[in-house]
Parts: structure tokens; sequence; C-alpha cells
């Protein structure tokens, strides 16, 4: 997964020495000391292997991370471009890869990104059974209950919606899943079971109108919801009679109920049921189930 990603003097002291299945992300910076998150925690990497100084840290270069952007656009920069311009690439694997840089802007409009000075690498993970704490309390006899996976960035949403989708697959539950994999991290492995259609690289707009005449979908799953064109893409779906299972980000429900974007789906109660996330005790931390009206239903 890394190793057609990495330069050699990053990933061999990774291959030796780090459990890539405790990796969360890798930060090069340039000028600064390679960093690790495992499971929540941060590490420096050195030459032998993860330390606790910088003064013992691998130092990236500008050099590695153009390094590490170019093969990540499999050698064709201009092929990712339209992803560049939203700050990220994401390889075949559902690697993807936060960018800094210097933006490109003309006339108003984003351009390109050149100059990289920094990549976040965020390994995707298959954790099996991590929904399931929540799993019946999205899934009764009457169906699926529209619900918002909400938690800070890395701490565990799209692991714990590739794990749901996986789950109504188990039990065999035959709904017809649509996954609109709008940043390609979704559909990694074999985890989305066998009931799915996938969609990639779409936006939400196209990918719920374009899905749900083709495809005739009884669910949709989908990753970070945010802009107010995502919430016209929630109410045409829920208009269609179609559940909606997304996520979003935000360290609390207060502070969630408090975004403008959601204001009036929350106010219509479209969504049913919402799990908070952290990473208390590491990535997917589950801290409670809330009902459309915010009381808490469950709580770890």
């Amino acid at each position: 997964m890394l190793e057609g990603i990495l330069p050699d003097q990053i990933f061999r002291p990774l291959l030796n020495k780090v459990g890539f299945s405790r990796l969360n992300e890798i930060r090069l910076r340039a000028d600064k000391p390679v960093l690790l998150s495992c499971l929540g925690q941060k590490i420096f990497l050195g030459d032998s292997g993860p330390c606790k100084e910088a003064s013992r840290a691998i130092y990236a270069t500008k050099s590695m991370i153009e390094e590490i952007v170019f093969r990540a656009s499999e050698c064709s920069i201009y092929s990712v471009n339209e992803q560049i311009k939203k700050g990220y690439i994401v390889t075949s694997e559902g690697v993807r890869i936060g960018l800094a840089g210097n933006v490109v802007e003309e006339n108003g409009v984003l351009k390109t990104m050149t100059a990289f000075s920094s990549v976040n690498i965020r390994i995707p993970h298959e954790i099996r059974n991590c929904s399931l704490k929540a799993f019946s309390s999205i899934v009764k006899d009457s169906g699926i209950l529209n619900t918002l996976v909400i938690s800070p960035p890395g701490a565990g949403k799209t692991t714990f919606l590739r794990d749901f989708v996986w789950q109504l697959s188990e039990r065999n539950l035959a709904y017809n899943i649509l996954v609109l994999d709008e940043r390609g991290e979704l559909n990694i492995g074999r985890g989305l079971g066998v009931f799915s259609d996938v969609i990639s690289f779409s936006s939400k707009k196209i990918g719920f109108e374009n899905g749900i005449r083709s495809l005739a979908p009884n669910v949709i799953v989908t990753d970070e919801l945010g802009e107010w064109e995502d919430m016209e893409a929630v109410k045409y779906a829920s208009n269609s009679g179609v559940n909606i299972i997304a996520s979003a980000h935000s360290d609390s429900i207060e502070a969630f109920s408090k975004k403008l974007a959601f204001r009036e789906i929350l106010e219509e109660k479209i969504f049913k049921r919402f799990v908070l996330l952290s990473m208390r005790d590491g990535p997917g931390t589950i801290e409670g189930i809330f009902d459309e009206n915010f009381s808490r239903l469950l709580r770890w």
C-alpha cells in the first residue's frame, strides 16, 4: 500500500519497526522531522524506527515530498489535478495524501497547487465490527434509520461507514446500497460486501441524482457532508424515499448542532440517529448515540 508511494529512507524503517495496522498518519513537512500517528499517539520516525526525540528523527526534504506527490499521481501530476485543486490525492488503494504548497489562482479561480511543502498521508483501515455497538440503533425491523456519523478529522468516520456496509452484507440484509465515494477512500479491499454499487470521485449532487435515477438504491452511504450543495443532495435523496448514512466533521454534538449548513435538515429532522466518535481510546471510540432531538440513547 505504501511501498509505491514512500521514498526508501522513509519506507524501510516503517516496514521494519512499525505495525501498519496501528499506523494512521505519516506527516512530512519540509525541513522538519517526520511524524507518525499511531492509534492517536504522535511519535517521530528515525532511521531505526519510531523515536521520541526530534533530534533523532528523519528530517523531510522538499525532494522527498515532491517524490511522494509524483508517485501518488502515478507519474502524471496533470491527471490528478482536479484532486490537487481540492487539496489532496487519493491512490488506487484508498490512501489519501493531503497537500500543502503554493496555490495558483487565475481571476479568482483555483487552477492548481505547486511547490509542495507538506504531505499528510492517511492510511485507510478495515476494522471489522467497529460499527457493531451502533448497529442495532440504526437498523430496525422497519428498516435503516437515516444516520450521521460525527467526529473530528481522523477519528474513524470512514472506517465506521465501511464496516457498517459490510455488516449489512454479512447479515444478508439485501438492501441495494449505493456507496458514493467522493474521495476514493471508502471502496478499499473487500470491505463493502456483495450488495453495493460504487460511484467514485463524484460530487454529492451528481452522485445522488445519477445514482438514484439509474441504480434504484434503498440506501446511500457517503462520507463528509459539509457544503450547502451536499444538503440539497441529502434532501433530494430523502424526498425520493432513499435512506442515508453519512458523516460530518465536528468534535461534539453541541458544536455540530450550531453548524449553519446543516440547519435546515436538522430542523426537518431528516437524520434520526447521530453517532459521535472520538479519539479518546484511539480512532473510532463511540462516545454516544443520539436521536433526532439530540437526546442521548446510549453512552459508553
